[in-house]
């Protein structure tokens, strides 16, 4: 047998030392194990027992082509027991590409096998948000980022939130998903700022963690013993317990953002009030008879039929333009 080399491959998105059963077993029977001292993932193969060595040569550190000939010729004098390589967390670029040169250039080559000791989870890309995120707004970052506060990405997140929402009306999947990364961006980065506060700071984990806490708090009928089988039932239930949460609020519109587009905030509005009981209010409103009561009466309308008017305006809106630049 020619031998076999194994290149150990596994996400820097998971703690070191993670590795499947496979990994571990072709560790503890290899010939010799290499790896950079300095990476995580080697600590933790050494801190169970299992000696890893540097490359022979120091510009195997940076040097592909020299790193993937040592490597080669050490499986090719360990015979049947693996050459194992301790994968990077940058993925060593141009490794495998040089490993490949290197096995050409042998009439009998070893054997190369890129073993998967580790995979990344579900969300484990946010992971790399918020280190992204965290080098922009550090020292030796972006100086733009780095100058940013709650307030002045406000607009950013504003156009976002729109440029969110015209993808999804769009039905483009792609479009969808980088403008709901652009949105991930504002979060991201406003918690990354919020790190910084001088007496009351907080962070992404935070943020989620608040997150997590609110959404088992407002589904007792997947995480406790509510029953709620029917979207009415689970909106009901969702509505008390936002109502318990809430008893700060003095009148029912309280807390809906001034902000909203009106067609938006006037349709909260109607929704707030008839939960209430006070849709004699708008009653009243609507009895003024002026534009803006004709224009709460559509809201009221298109609410009751099960429509949101400002998306239904969005859309006429969208073929208004179509239409425009079509003639």
């Amino acid at each position: 047998m020619s031998g076999r080399l194994v290149l150990l491959v596994s996400t820097p998105r998971i703690a070191p030392g993670l590795l499947t059963r496979e990994a571990w077993t072709t560790l503890e029977q290899a010939y010799a194990v290499r790896g950079l001292p300095d990476e995580p993932q080697t600590a933790a193969v050494v801190e169970a027992g299992i000696a890893v060595e540097p490359p022979d040569d120091a510009a195997g550190e940076s040097d592909p082509a020299v790193l993937a000939r040592t490597l080669v010729d050490l499986a090719e004098a360990a015979g049947e027991r693996p050459v194992v390589w301790v994968g990077s967390a940058d993925g060593d670029p141009g490794l495998s590409e040089a490993v490949a040169v290197e096995v050409t250039r042998l009439p009998e080559p070893p054997d190369v096998e890129l073993l998967i000791g580790s995979f990344d989870v579900p969300g484990a890309r946010l992971l790399d948000v918020v280190a992204v995120m965290d080098r922009l707004r550090s020292p030796g970052g972006c100086p733009w980022d780095a100058e940013q506060t709650h307030a002045s990405l406000v607009p950013y997140l504003l156009e976002e939130a729109h440029e969110a929402i015209e993808a999804i009306e769009s039905g483009d999947p792609a479009h969808m998903q980088e403008e709901l990364g652009d949105l991930l961006l504002q979060i991201a980065f406003q918690a990354r700022v919020a790190q910084e506060h001088p007496t009351d700071p907080f962070d992404i984990d935070d943020v989620a963690g608040e997150l997590v806490d609110k959404l088992v708090r407002r589904h007792p009928h997947v995480f406790a013993d509510v029953e709620a089988d029917t979207p009415d039932a689970v909106a009901a239930n969702w509505d008390a317990i936002k109502s318990q949460e809430k008893q700060h609020r003095t009148h029912p519109v309280e807390g809906v953002p001034v902000s909203l587009p009106a067609l938006a905030r006037a349709e909260k509005y109607v929704g707030r009030l008839d939960k209430a009981g006070r849709s004699d209010l708008v009653d009243a409103a609507v009895a003024e008879g002026d534009l803006g009561a004709r224009l709460l009466q559509l809201v009221r309308e298109a609410r009751k039929e099960g429509l949101d008017a400002e998306a239904a305006l969005r859309e006429t809106l969208r073929a208004l333009a179509a239409a425009s630049a079509d003639s």
